[in-house]
Formats: C-alpha cells, structure tokens, sequence
C-alpha cells in the first residue's frame, strides 16, 4: 500500500483496496457455523408451521369473502323489499290522505324501515293449525302468571255450602268438590283450583258506552267491587278434586246480603302460561236463606266479566313515524276501604299484526274515587299497514308504606280486528294527528 502526500491520490488508492479486498473474501466460501446462523434469522419456523400459517390465512380469506358476498345479497334483498313495501304503502287510502294534507312540507314519501314480517307470518301459518294461535276473544292476565276466559264449551258442577252468622256478622263459605271437569284438550289431566270473589253491588244503571248487561240487551250494567277475595289449594291430576277449604269474613253494616253476589270460578293451574278458566258459579246471596249452613251443588257456566269501574283513555296515531300514542287520564273506582297509603298503576301493551310490544307501566298514584294520571305512553308499531292491533290496559292497587302484593282491580281491551274494530279507535284513524278521548268500562 503507496501512502502519497496528495490527498486526492491517497484516497484513490484507498478505494482500490477497499475494492480488491471485497473482491479476494468473495472468492473464499464462508464457513459453515455463519452460514447455519444466518439460516436460522431468517427462517425461526418449521415447514409445518409455515404450511399451518398459510392455511388459516387463507381460511380467513376466504371467510372475510364469504361475508362480504352475504351482506351484499341481504343489501340487495332489503333494497328490493323496502321498494315492494313502499308502493304498498303509497297505494294505501290512509297515506294518500296523509300525504294530500302534507304536501306542501314533504317532497316525497316519508323514509321508513319496513320489515317484511307478513311474509314471513303467512309462510309460517300454512305450517301450523288454525288452533296453535291465540284467539282474540281470549281475556288478558289477571295477577302476575294471567288467565284466559275464552271456553268453548263447560263441563262439570261445583259442590259448596255457605253459611251468615247474624250474631257475629260473619259469613262463612265452604268449597267442598268439583266434579266432571275438562281440561282446554278435553282430556282429565288438570291441576284445578278455585277462586272466590265477594262482589257488592255498588250502583245500578252506570252509563257506559263500551259495555252492557250479562244477557246482552244492551242496559246499563252495574257496577260492582271486590269486597273479599281467596283462593283454595291447588288439587293434581284430578277432574274430581276434593278440596274441604273454608273462607271467613266479616259483613259491615252497610253491605247488605240482598245486594252482594258470591262468584266461584273453578281455574287449571298452569306454571307456565296462563290459568285457563273452566267455568263458574255465580250465587246472588240475598236469594237465599243462609242463617243455617245450606249446601249447594251448581253446574259450571261461561265465565263472564263484571263492571268495576271506568278509566278515560286518549288515543292518537302518527302515521309518518308509525307511532301510537296511548294516554290515560283518569281512573274511577270504588273505594273499598280508606287507606292512606293506597296507590293505583297501570300497565299498557300493546299486540300489533301478531308481534306483541313490550308493556310499559305509568306512575303510581295515590289511589282516590277518581285517580288523575296524565301520562301518555308512546309504542313505536312495527309494521304498516295495520291489520289487526289489540291494546290492553290493566289497573293495579298496591300500598306504598308496607310491602304487599299487588291487586288487580280491572282491565279492559279496545282496538281493531281484520274482521271489526273498536268505536274509538275507527274515531282515532278518522282523525289522524289528533288525540281523541273516550272513556271504557273496567272489568274483572
């Protein structure tokens, strides 16, 4: 190596060594301990985990591919769908209505997420027997499991004895046996119990728009209340079950035996649906000499419902958002006893096109001859138009200073069948937009 006192030739012959000895080590293989090391840097897996690797990258692929196509087919079905929907809704008499009177805010058909749920209702009713859906002459829940009223035939007969102690004001009523009784299936697999209401008859002649008398006619019925109520035990797999349960109370003064009915109706038990109502006995005490014990033997009849009160309800559809808005007002309902810390509630739901919403509850209010609530209850209706749409209302006692079950006072039930509908809601879809009120007979 030439080491020159000028700088530019020192650094060319640096260069040129630099160059060949790059050159000379090229020539010489490197050993193999750096070799094997190098290997080991760039490739740390085995053949079989690579080829695993590569598997499952390919897998998700493909599963990435198989979502992107499936949301793109539903996108495609829902657009087609929502257009299908639209010109129904667009053909409908009620929004060409709406849409005349809107014309000048709204451009165009409100937008609006429709699911095609009737399709879907059709296709599974051909699969199923007429008899695997609720009647709609079916009546609501009464207490917290519910019960069912709608028979289409009643058999059987109830044995019982009453008995008025004068000297004690004190009625005693005895459940001894029901006998001959049928299940919904027709078959004598039932768990029946029975249950017992004292009714009082508080007024006759009550103006209601919504309900008549038992036969019919079409006179004023009367309303009654709920002096006493008890339930017997729960006797299994009997259609002759013996019960031997006996009920106290004591009559005031002013309860009159000639204006006070006992009401026996004979329920299957069921834990997990509703209590299904066999049939009834209804015995208008003031017919009967009671001063010593009597024992009665009566056949079961059609259960019926009796006039407890009247409860002011207000209602009013939006059909651009498909809302239904649901207001109660006023409830007004005899007062059995005064207690301070008496309160009432509702609770409102609502079925629409066989798709039943979720209830909701208004506040608890101090329980009075007539209780003001208010308080409108909005329900978004899942689908439009509307076929067939049942509300039901049922109005709660409860106490507010001590912890007890709550007691059912009424219910009643307004809106409209494919085949009928309701006074107030054909007043209700006569004038859209607007709240209409109408008060309806509370029943029990």
């Amino acid at each position: 190596m030439v080491f020159c006192k000028a700088g530019g030739f020192t650094r060319y012959a640096l260069a040129t060594w630099s160059w060949r000895s790059r050159v000379r080590l090229m020539d010489y293989p490197a050993p193999d301990w750096l070799l094997s090391t190098a290997g080991e840097l760039r490739m740390p897996f085995s053949d079989t985990a690579k080829y695993c690797i590569l598997g499952i990258s390919v897998a998700l692929l493909l599963l990435a591919l198989g979502i992107l196509a499936w949301q793109a087919f539903r996108c495609c079905t829902e657009t087609h769908t929502t257009i299908t929907l639209q010109d129904a809704v667009n053909r409908d008499p009620l929004y060409l209505v709406e849409k005349s009177r809107t014309v000048g805010n709204y451009s165009g058909a409100p937008r609006t997420r429709m699911e095609n749920v009737r399709t879907e209702f059709r296709r599974l009713s051909r699969c199923l027997s007429p008899a695997s859906f609720p009647s709609s002459g079916s009546s609501q829940a009464d207490g917290d499991t519910g019960e069912q009223a709608n028979i289409k035939k009643v058999a059987g007969s109830l044995h019982f004895s009453i008995y008025y102690d004068q000297l004690q004001s004190q009625l005693v009523v005895t459940v001894l046996q029901a006998e001959g009784l049928l299940g919904p299936g027709r078959t004598c697999s039932l768990e029946p119990f029975v249950k017992l209401r004292l009714m009082w008859a508080v007024s006759e002649g009550v103006e209601v728009d919504d309900c008549t008398d038992e036969e019919g006619e079409g006179s004023a019925p009367v309303l009654w209340t709920v002096l006493q109520e008890w339930r017997t035990r729960i006797v299994k797999g009997s259609c002759n079950p013996l019960f031997g349960d006996q009920f106290s109370c004591i009559m005031q003064e002013d309860k009159k035996l000639n204006h006070i009915n006992l009401r026996m109706e004979v329920r299957h038990f069921d834990k997990f649906s509703r209590h299904t109502v066999l049939g009834e006995v209804r015995v208008p005490l003031g017919q009967l000499n009671i001063s010593y014990p009597l024992e009665l033997q009566e056949d079961l009849k059609t259960p019926k419902k009796d006039l407890v009160g009247e409860v002011l309800l207000t209602l009013k559809f939006l059909p651009t958002s498909q809302r239904l808005e649901v207001g109660l007002l006023k409830v007004r309902a005899v007062l059995n006893e005064i207690c301070s810390d008496a309160a009432l509630y509702a609770r409102i739901s609502l079925q629409c096109n066989q798709h039943k919403l979720r209830y909701q509850k208004t506040s608890t209010v101090a329980h009075s001859l007539v209780t003001v609530f208010n308080e409108v209850l909005m329900f978004s209706l899942p689908e439009f138009p509307l076929e067939q749409c049942k509300i039901s209302v049922s109005v709660y006692e409860t106490h507010t200073t001590r912890k007890s079950p709550k007691h059912l006072i009424g219910q009643l039930t307004l809106g409209k069948e494919k085949s009928s509908e309701d006074e107030h809601w054909s007043l209700m879809m006569r004038s859209v937009r607007q709240p209409i009120a109408k008060w309806h007979g509370l029943l029990i």
